[in-house]
Parts: C-alpha cells; structure tokens; sequence
C-alpha cells in the first residue's frame, strides 16, 4: 500500500492560541518504499507519523492510501522508541499479541510467533518478560510483532534513540535484513541523519515553526546495505548537504543562534 499526503495541516490549541504544527505538507509514498523523515525536534515528525497511524486527525487536508480491496490485514502499525511492551506477557506472546486481537487461534499464532524469533536469535528467550531482556532484544521483540500483524505501512517513530551507538548500528541492518524479508511499506522518523541515509529509499527533510517539507532526497546507495556503507562517499557528500539544510534551526532550537 502506498498514500499521498495531500496538504496537511495540524494546529493545537495552547493557552487560548493556536499552534501550527504542520503546514501544507504535502509528499507520495510508493507501495514498499522505505521513506525516512529528519527534521529538528518540534518540527511535527511525529505529529505527522500520528496522522498517518490515524491516531490525529489532520486540521486540514488529507491522507488518501491505494488500498488493496482483497487485503483483509490492517492498514498500519506503529513501533515507538520505548518498545510499548506488554511487561505481564512473555516475549512470545508479545510477539503473537496482533494475531491475538485479530482472532487467529493460540496454536497458529504461537507457531508464527516462534518462527518469528527464531529467525533474529530470540529463540531462546520465548518464555522470558521484557525486563530479562536488554534493549536492543526488546526492541527487536517490538518490531517483531509490528511485522507479524502484518500491517500494510509500519510506522516508525525514532525505534533505536535510546539505544547505545553500537546496539543501534547492529539493529539497523537487524531491520533492513526483516524488510527485504518482508518487504512493507515505511516511514521511519530519525534525529539521525545518517540513519536516514543508510535506512530509505528517500530522506523528507522537515523544517519546523511551523512544520513543512524542505526537501524530498532520493538516496542513490545500492542495497543490501551494510554498515560499512557509513563510510561511502556518497553517504558522505549526503549527510553534509542534509545538514547544512538543518543547521540554522538546530543552532536556533538550542539558542546559539538568531
């Protein structure tokens, strides 16, 4: 499933004002594409990420999607930074937790589920609760379960920021290798620039106050990708122009510039 945004505005009412979050935003997200989206904190990502889950509701504007009619699977599911996790629910039936709700029964769900973490090493870990496991196994678990519920666009919201530098190198490409797996549709938000580039097939760069669009980049880099590719002088000569486009607000956000 692919979506265009068209126009898409959000505004909060704060202390008797208005709020303008996101301002005409408008870009198309093909069918398996993996869109990434950088911008400055408090320009609107997750707001946006929001409206696409369904979770807001656009003040102007719309989401229109190319639904599949004959797919009965849900339209997306959202895998937030801190995991979401159910602490009382053993890995495996965390995992197995969207097959639960749309009525697939215990025996076929547990053995989807059980593949599932065989597949990313967790196999062993099926009857452990969250807190057994280290972040980046419980963030594997998360996004486990987001792809097993088979969801038509996975929704991303900064899944690795709280994570150590070298836990999150290895769950990168632990992502990229479950997507060419089972290729969804994504949209992945990131502080990260060059988790940005090593990540999508494009890179939205956001401005905020308010929210918009400043540029729509494709990234050229070949897949599979690797964590070598970091190093690639074209990831290079692209995560210098994402910043410059940056830089002012960031500087601004943090009060060391006009």
């Amino acid at each position: 499933m692919g979506f265009h945004c068209n126009q898409i505005s959000k505004t909060f009412p704060v202390r008797q004002k208005k709020i303008v979050a996101l301002n005409n935003i408008e870009f198309s997200v093909g069918e398996r594409e993996f869109i990434c989206i950088v911008g400055p904190s408090g320009c609107g990502k997750t707001t946006l990420l929001k409206i696409l889950a369904g979770l807001l509701q656009p003040t102007t504007g719309q989401v229109t999607y190319t639904d599949n009619t004959d797919n009965h699977n849900p339209r997306s599911a959202m895998v937030f930074q801190d995991q979401s996790l159910f602490p009382w629910m053993t890995v495996l039936d965390n995992v197995a937790f969207g097959l639960e709700m749309r009525k697939v029964n215990l025996k076929t769900r547990h053995r989807q589920a059980q593949d599932f973490l065989n597949r990313v090493g967790l196999g062993d870990f099926i009857h452990c609760y969250p807190h057994e496991l280290s972040g980046g196994m419980r963030q594997r678990v998360a996004i486990l379960r987001a792809f097993l519920n088979d969801p038509q666009i996975l929704l991303m919201d900064e899944p690795f920021g709280s994570l150590d530098s070298q836990t999150r190198l290895v769950m990168q490409e632990e992502l990229l290798r479950i997507w060419r797996d089972h290729r969804k549709t994504v949209v992945y938000v990131t502080h990260d620039i060059e988790e940005s580039i090593l990540l999508g097939d494009r890179v939205l760069v956001m401005s905020g106050r308010p929210g918009s669009i400043l540029a729509d980049i494709p990234v050229s880099l070949a897949r599979p990708r690797r964590r070598a590719d970091r190093d690639h002088p074209d990831v290079v000569k692209l995560r210098w122009s994402i910043w410059n486009m940056m830089e002012d607000e960031v500087l601004r956000e943090l009060g060391m510039q006009a």
